[in-house]
Order: structure tokens, then C-alpha cells, then sequence
């Protein structure tokens, strides 16, 4: 997910600036390997149940074309009530002014469409969709069940075409990243054709796109879904991907962290391609004998969403001391922006005792001693009150509208005159045109 971009950080105690974040250079192979269709492979037999459906040209075109039209043969849901402004219409829609019908879409790929409808099927009729790297997270607010869940090609489409971190899979996968040579970019998966490969491996480097179908999890508990960074081959850091605050929580840190630990060690430490990637887990069940499923792989880049961190932190933050080793210091020169305590010395029992007694320690809410640091959401950080703003909010706006509101009244002064002086000069054209 895009995050922010930050303009200036500094080292404390440091008198020259940092101008931007110090990130390792970003390669395309780095970015393709944390594609679904290459890691998938490797991790199949932890990972929830999902189908990938080659996508062709003439699929990517309608979905970077304006508009959305969804095919007739398969209607969107009874209870997606759309009006006749919404700019949403299947092939079969008609218009007073219109003397034909419009296309259908999916006659340009109906092997695709197809598959779809077949793969829904397989997967007991409900599915979650996402391209090579992004879910359509953002456009839940356009589907009938305000959620990811489709039951229906046209459900997976109308996602698709509504959502900006689908748009970031098709036209900025390589931002900020540099050239490489030809033969340096990573191998393929072996199910795709010779022509399939030499297509992905060209001197354009076109990305062999994929529709990711998951299964959808019945009863996801989202609250036991965690972020870890690995940098270096090393699990540096652990955090919620649900940014509420839950009172369980602190009770399981320790468990969830063990369970987490062995399963970077067992699955992903050695065989991973790259030293520095975040990746994302479920834990469905809580104890010793629990299963981690790998939900994720994403780029060690600004553009993955650290959460419960800084992006500053992470890329200075020490790495952690194995089990019985003491912790090194943190540090180091570095400013830490925390969200927990900064006592790490008292142990889990001390740190139940004192949530029973007073009901407001959740020190457990940052574990930084033997291993990786692990941080959720405690009860009076501001992430626990984020009913006032819902989830990718900004999405939903032009971009301008968003950078007016962080700008300001001065901003909003600039954007109204830049208005004004479009809306003049439109109204100047339409004058002479008459």
C-alpha cells in the first residue's frame, strides 16, 4: 500500500539531515519476486487456498480503460442498487440516445471470464481477489457487501476497476527502482509457456500479470493478522495489521511471537531470494501447537505501510539479541518514535499483574528482550480511536483534494483560485464556441 512519502528526517544528536529515507537501492527483481505468481510456488503448502489466472492484454486494457462496464452474462449482485449517474453500467444497459447496446467486455477475453466463473466454483463460490502484489482494499466501499468477498465475476470486476492500489499494480509496480541487466531479472514460475517467458523477460520488462482468487477464510479473525520485517535475514520486528486496540492481545505476545519466530526460521530465512522483505501471517489459533499461514510478500520499499512503526525506525532500529542474550542498545544516536513503554526489564507476569490491577499498563504492548520486537496497539494510543477516520479514506478523494486538506488554508486559498481560473476559461471556450 502507498504510504506517505517523508521530506526530512534527522539523527539525534547527528548535525547533518537525512534528505529522505535511508533505504538500500530497490532492484526489479527484488520487486518481482515479492509477486504472488513467484513466491507462491515456493510457499504453497502455507499459504490459504488461491488459484492464479494468466491475464491477458486485452484483460489489462479494460482494466486500465475509463469507465466501468461489466459484462451482461453474469449481473452484479440484486442488492447493488446503482443509479444511472454512477458511471457503473453492464453490456446490456441502454440509453434513450444510444442506438446500440454496449459491448460486452468480456468477449475480448472469455477464456479469462471463464476461468473466473470456474475458479469461483472450485473455491465453494466465494473468493478474495488481488493482483500480482495489491488487493483492492480500497474499494470495498463500491460492493454490495462492503468487503472483499465476491461470489461473481462482476463483483471481482467492479473491485478491480474501483480501486487505486490495483492502478498502482498496472502503472507504478517499478517506481523508485533501478535499471538492471537482462539476465539478473528472476526466473519465472515453470508453469509459464516459453512464450510466456520470453515475453516477461524482454527488454521492456513486462510483468507477467496475474488475478489472484483466494478462498475467503470464514470467520477471518483480523485481529490475529501480524506485519514482520526481516532485514538481513534476520525477523527484526513484529506488528498488528489491524490497528485496534484488543485486550486478549497482551496475553498471547508471547506465544505469537514463539510461533512467529519458528516459522520465519523453518520457511522463509534460507529460502527467500532477498535478504530485506516484509511478509504477513494469520494465526488462526493461539497456542503451541498453532499454524502461521503466509498471507503475504512485500517489498522492503517506502511503499509498504509499516503500521505500527516508522519507516525510520526500522531501517535503524538494532538487531535483536537471540534468546538469553542481552539486548544491545537502542539508541544508538537514533530517535525512536515508540508507541509502547520503554521499560522492557519487567517480565510477562508482572505485566498481567499490573493490566488486572490498574487497567491501564498494556506494557506487554511493545516486547523487545530475546528476539524480534513486537508491538500492538494499546489502549490509549491514538490507533485505538480510528472510527473518526475510516481506512483508505483518502482514496476516495482526488489527489489534489487530499494534499489541499494537508496544506492547510493557505492551500485551500490556492486550490479555490486555481478553480475559479479554470471554470472562467471553460466558460470563456463554451462562449466562443457559440
Amino acid at each position: 500500500m502507498p504510504v506517505a512519502e517523508v521530506d526530512l528526517v534527522s539523527r539525534s544528536g547527528s548535525g547533518a539531515p537525512l534528505t529522505r529515507l535511508p533505504f538500500p537501492p530497490i532492484s526489479r527483481s527484488h520487486i518481482l519476486h515479492c509477486s504472488f505468481h513467484f513466491w507462491h510456488p515456493l510457499y504453497r503448502s502455507t499459504t490459504p487456498k488461491a488459484r492464479l489466472i494468466p491475464l491477458s492484454p486485452s484483460f489489462l486494457a479494460y482494466l486500465r480503460a475509463d469507465g466501468i462496464v461489466l459484462p451482461s452474462s453474469t449481473p452484479p449482485s440484486p442488492s447493488l442498487d446503482i443509479d444511472d449517474d454512477s458511471g457503473i453500467f453492464t453490456s446490456s444497459s441502454t440509453s434513450d440516445t444510444d442506438d446500440e447496446e454496449t459491448p460486452d467486455p468480456s468477449l475480448d477475453w472469455p477464456d479469462i471470464h471463464a476461468s473466473i466463473i470456474n475458479t469461483i466454483t472450485e473455491l465453494d463460490g466465494s473468493v478474495v481477489p488481488k493482483l500480482n502484489w495489491s488487493a483492492p482494499k480500497d474499494a470495498t466501499w463500491i460492493a454490495a457487501t462492503n468487503s472483499m468477498e465476491c461470489r461473481t465475476p462482476n463483483d471481482i470486476y467492479l473491485l478491480l476497476k474501483s480501486s487505486d492500489f490495483i492502478t498502482h499494480d498496472l502503472e507504478q509496480a517499478f517506481d523508485g527502482c533501478f535499471e538492471e541487466a537482462e539476465d539478473t531479472l528472476p526466473l519465472q514460475s515453470s508453469s509459464l509457456s516459453f512464450q510466456q517467458q520470453e515475453s516477461t523477460n524482454s527488454r521492456d520488462h513486462s510483468i507477467p500479470y496475474y488475478l489472484v482468487l483466494r478462498k475467503t477464510i470464514p470467520a477471518l479473525i483480523t485481529s490475529l493478522e501480524f506485519r514482520c520485517f526481516v532485514r538481513r535475514r534476520r525477523l527484526l520486528c513484529i506488528c498488528q495489521r489491524d490497528l485496534n486496540h484488543y485486550a486478549f492481545l497482551p496475553s498471547l505476545l508471547s506465544t505469537l511471537k514463539s510461533l512467529i519466530q519458528d516459522f520465519f526460521e523453518q520457511k522463509l530465512q534460507s529460502t527467500f531470494p532477498d535478504e530485506n522483505f516484509v511478509f504477513d501471517v494469520y494465526v488462526p489459533q493461539v497456542n503451541e501447537r498453532g499454524r502461521v499461514w503466509l498471507i503475504d510478500i512485500n517489498p522492503w520499499a517506502q511503499k509498504t505501510d509499516p503500521l505500527l512503526f516508522s519507516w525510520l525506525e526500522v531501517l535503524t532500529m538494532p538487531e535483536p539479541a537471540s534468546q538469553g542474550q542481552a539486548q544491545p542498545d537502542v539508541n544508538h544516536g537514533v530517535m525512536r518514535l515508540s508507541l509502547g513503554t520503554q521499560d522492557n526489564t519487567s517480565s510477562t507476569t508482572e505485566s498481567d499483574e499490573e493490566t488486572e490491577s490498574d487497567g491501564s499498563g498494556d506494557s506487554e504492548a511493545e516486547i523487545g528482550e530475546g528476539g524480534p520486537e513486537f508491538r500492538i496497539v494499546k489502549r490509549d494510543d491514538p490507533e485505538a480511536y480510528t472510527f473518526n477516520t475510516p481506512q483508505f479514506s483518502a482514496h476516495k478523494l482526488p489527489k489534489d483534494v487530499v494534499d489541499v486538506g494537508v496544506d492547510g488554508e493557505a492551500g485551500l486559498r490556492e486550490f479555490m483560485g486555481r478553480w475559479r481560473d479554470i471554470v472562467s476559461r471553460q466558460d470563456r471556450e463554451e462562449a466562443e464556441d457559440d
